[in-house]
């Protein structure tokens, strides 16, 4: 693993101008702000859209680098990007079925669940960048730190792979208990809004208590999935840049699998063998150090064969 970081100020802030050129489109010129149920058509759109942007944002940094760093490091760093992603894509499709628990405990209309997840996005983007950046320096500063997230990984995906029935209570969560305590919380149904005005006071509706477990449920995944991209590169552009461009795409993946997740329920299986074989890659380094292509081919496999298992055992189904 080279330890080179390749994030010059001028690809940040590329980066960051991309980030938030596609975010104001998303919010004002493509509909965002309008509530409306999104189609399969209009998420398998977007899916792709996202997903071919990756794959031109992950050949212009190898161009760009190939022609200052070299065709060594070019080729290096592309297939760390590549691998991070599709990481990081796939912990990701977790999060889909938490965010169908919460709409679901909460009977939010499908038009509305796209502004929460707008900013949940947000949110998200926010927090991760924090955590990437303080990640990567303590695992600068402290090399021991990979081992710890090593075992934290091997330790969540032995966790994952034990069966249970048993749903979270997402209406009694100490999270909402603690938001209830705190905000003026007001009844009913207020279409979109966060925020009512109601006799000069304002007022939190039940959207914005489902925001914030959004914005929960994201930061929990991401103790998850910011400690296996370490596993691929410590680089922070490449952590950043992979981890941000899933995240660009989460919205328009909850929406294309929301009608049909029940059929992929042994992708959970799926994600939890990739954490551990992430965790044991990270414990092993000492010894041996796996080629960023073998894990990429090994993350692919168990995602791919997780998935084709699933439709498999649900054919009957459709």
């Amino acid at each position: 693993m080279n330890d080179i970081s390749v994030g010059s100020p001028l690809l940040w802030a590329g980066f960051i101008a991309f980030v938030l050129l596609m975010l104001v489109l998303d919010l004002y010129v493509f509909g965002g702000r309008k509530a409306h149920k999104v189609s399969v058509k209009e998420a398998a759109l977007w899916s792709l859209v996202w997903f071919t942007l990756a794959i031109a944002f992950n050949a212009g940094l190898w161009w760009h680098l190939q022609g200052t760093l070299g065709a060594e490091i070019a080729d290096e760093k592309a297939l760390e990007f590549l691998t991070g992603y599709l990481i990081e894509k796939s912990l990701s499709i977790d999060n889909v079925f938490v965010f169908l628990l919460i709409f679901s405990a909460f009977q939010v209309p499908a038009e509305y669940q796209r502004r929460v997840l707008i900013y949940g996005v947000l949110g998200a983007i926010a927090m991760r960048i924090l955590m990437i950046l303080l990640g990567s320096w303590v695992v600068q500063e402290f090399k021991w730190v990979l081992y710890l997230f090593g075992i934290f990984l091997l330790i969540t995906g032995i966790k994952m792979m034990i069966p249970s029935d048993e749903k979270p209570d997402m209406q009694n969560s100490w999270i909402l208990k603690l938001a209830r305590k705190y905000l003026r919380v007001i009844p009913g149904n207020h279409g979109e809004r966060f925020t009512v005005r109601k006799n000069g006071v304002r007022y939190f509706t039940s959207l914005f208590l489902v925001l914030i477990l959004v914005e929960i449920s994201d930061l929990v995944f991401a103790v998850d999935s910011i400690p296996a991209i370490f596993a691929i590169t410590t680089d922070p552009f490449i952590v950043a840049t992979s981890n941000i461009f899933a995240i660009l795409g989460l919205r328009a993946l909850y929406f294309l699998l929301a009608d049909v997740a029940e059929r992929f329920h042994l992708l959970k299986y799926g994600l939890a063998v990739v954490l551990t074989f992430i965790g044991v890659k990270m414990l092993i380094t000492p010894w041996f150090h796996m080629p960023v292509g073998l894990s990429l081919s090994i993350v692919i496999g168990v995602i791919g064969c997780s998935v084709l298992a699933s439709l498999w055992v649900t054919r009957k189904t459709v």
